[in-house]
């Protein structure tokens, strides 16, 4: 991903929140004849390792090679901008529209998993994840372990062991405090108060 300096975002903090609250990426790997497989995964990103699991219907899993690099991406916000926004429209004209959006490329080595007892303990953790903020959370060991087995067969787990991470946040950093200042604007004119906010902050 191309990340300029000012787009950049350092905080691995701020940045696995911003994973965790996506909850979904796209795991994207090319198979041995290059062609590429991109599918969209819930997904856990705990230390340096992220779970998720496919559908065993999903023909993506044949093709990963174990120990194959991989990219997961997540997407957040994102919103179009238009240069009428900008105070340097009436200042010189020389301005176009852009794309304002944030995003997380996690890349590493994805590893893919046909074990019950592997899987079993990979959704116990993404169901816990959803629902353990809810009044009432439902658990695996909820529905019969006879049942949770034959769902278990349906689907293949997948590992990426993260070994480089990029996220970027680009929300008019580069432009004027007079154009961030019509960016925001136009933005809470819109109804879009969680871009505006990112103007704001520059934060993912």
């Amino acid at each position: 991903m191309y990340v300029p300096h000012f787009n950049r975002v350092d905080d691995l903090d701020q940045t696995r929140r911003f994973v965790a609250a996506a909850s979904v990426a796209t795991l994207v790997t090319a198979g041995e004849d290059g062609v590429p497989d991109a599918t969209l995964l819930p997904i856990l990103w705990d230390g340096d390792r992220v779970i998720a699991h496919f559908a065993r219907a999903n023909e993506h899993w044949k093709r990963v090679a174990d120990g194959a690099s991989g990219l997961f991406i997540v997407y957040g916000p994102d919103a179009y901008v238009t240069p009428s926004w900008y105070a340097a429209k009436a200042e010189h004209g020389k301005v176009v529209p852009t794309w304002n959006y944030s995003a997380v490329h996690l890349r590493g080595a994805v590893t893919v998993h046909d074990d019950v007892d592997w899987l079993r303990d990979a959704v116990t953790q993404l169901t816990a994840r959803h629902e353990t903020p809810r009044a009432e959370p439902w658990a695996v060991t909820d529905a019969p372990d006879k049942f949770v087995t034959g769902q278990l067969r349906a689907i293949v787990g997948v590992e990426m062991t993260v070994e480089h991470v990029d996220a970027k946040a680009k929300w008019s950093q580069n432009r004027s405090e007079a154009d961030r200042a019509g960016v925001i604007a136009g933005f809470e004119a819109a109804g879009r108060v969680d871009a505006a906010s990112r103007v704001r902050t520059g934060r993912l």
